[in-house]
């Protein structure tokens, strides 16, 4: 009885290692399989993308410069007017009554210092006969200085007076698109100041500025390229995915706000359509100084290794190993890097996730690095900077 349990436990364990060994072998499990691309090298244009909204290149409150009261509106609401075109009428009769009070009074001063220069002609012949004393030649040139003086404020006053008829017609200081009338034909209306009502206003529409706030690093990176003229700017609104309007940047403030540590900058942008309305807001982004050769790769293939970014690159033999990058902007789907790898390094751009640890063997598979049109449908609300790119081909922004 012995000997049978001594030889069965014998063929249990030679029947266990055999089937064991080969089943051990098959669990090996074999190099994950990565595609691997080389990196794409394109000539690219860097932006640095702001919030901002259009302004009126030109704004007016029309007001009138004599009070009086409303005769007439010459035009729509909403109309575009040209300069110099006729707005509103007052009721012109006070103001002719003034100016014929003054044309009046330039007659009187007129008709005195013609008597006062007779006076004078007389009292000279006088004097020379020892008729007149010369006390009275001197007092009759007086008289005629005087009456002078009295014709030019005469005079004076009739052009003011004109002035204020001519001020009845109240006329388009610029060119542009009129708001609605805020008085009706009857009131009573106060002019010839600041705090005078205000009639309608008035907006230029072509061209349009777009103001918004760069921070002060973008200022410093700036000023260090040493730019020369305008630099480019594009423009989308909150409803549109692409930067289709092109224009130009015209001023930079002379100071940095101490309180928020931006500065205003300021673009013109072509507006002869009139879509664009002051107040409106939109994304501008502003062209970097010239072009450059970048490097790019899936935002896909970068990897987080603690505070760094790092890519993988297969290397001949198949072995895997971590490469440290300094990133760039994004372009069409693919992030710029700016240093930390070579044209000739293969890096896995799909398959990242089944990387262990360094130096595994992966089977590598050729791929091929391609953009990915992005659309940028975000609304347009937040106010920071960011930096994006673009090909240097496709500088429209399609």
């Amino acid at each position: 009885m012995r000997t049978v349990k001594i030889v069965t436990a014998a063929v249990l364990m030679t029947t266990a290692l055999y089937g064991c060994s080969p089943k051990s072998e098959a669990q090996t499990p074999p190099a994950p399989a990565v595609t691997v691309a080389v990196p794409l090298v394109r000539e690219v244009q860097d932006w640095d993308e702001f919030t901002g909204r259009f302004v009126a290149t030109n704004a007016v409150d029309v007001r009138a410069r004599v009070g009086g009261y409303v005769q007439s509106v010459h035009f729509r609401d909403g109309d575009f007017v040209r300069r110099g075109q006729l707005l509103f009428t007052l009721d012109p009769r006070p103001a002719q009554a003034g100016l014929a009070a003054a044309r009046a009074q330039l007659a009187q001063a007129q008709a005195q210092l013609n008597l006062a220069r007779t006076e004078l002609t007389r009292a000279e012949t006088l004097l020379t006969s020892q008729a007149v004393s010369q006390a009275e030649v001197d007092t009759r040139r007086g008289a005629v200085q005087q009456g002078e003086a009295s014709v030019a404020a005469a005079n004076a006053a009739v052009r003011a007076r004109q002035l204020d008829l001519e001020f009845t017609r109240v006329t388009a200081p610029i060119a542009g698109r009129v708001s609605d009338r805020r008085v009706d034909p009857g009131n009573l209306v106060g002019g010839g100041s600041s705090g005078a009502d205000v009639l309608t206003t008035i907006m230029s529409s072509s061209p349009i500025h777009f103001v918004f706030d760069g921070s002060e690093a973008v200022l410093l990176k700036y000023q260090r390229q040493a730019r020369q003229g305008a630099a480019p700017v594009q423009i989308r609104l909150q409803d549109e995915s692409t930067f289709t309007r092109n224009g130009t940047l015209d001023f930079t403030d002379n100071a940095v706000d101490t309180a928020s540590g931006v500065i205003r900058l300021r673009a013109i942008i072509p507006n002869g359509d009139g879509f664009l309305k002051p107040g409106m807001f939109g994304q501008a982004r502003l062209a970097g100084a010239g072009t450059y050769q970048a490097m790019l790769v899936p935002d896909a293939a970068i990897a987080t290794d603690q505070a760094r970014r790092i890519v993988y690159v297969v290397a001949a033999d198949g072995s895997v190993a971590p490469r440290p990058v300094q990133l760039g902007p994004l372009v069409d789907g693919l992030r710029v890097v700016r240093s930390g790898l070579r044209p000739t390094d293969r890096v896995i751009i799909n398959g990242v996730q089944r990387i262990q640890a360094p130096g595994m063997k992966v089977q590598a598979k050729t791929g091929r690095i391609q953009p990915v049109a992005t659309e940028q449908t975000a609304p347009v609300t937040s106010a920071a900077p960011a930096s994006t790119a673009t090909f240097a081909n496709s500088l429209s922004g399609d």
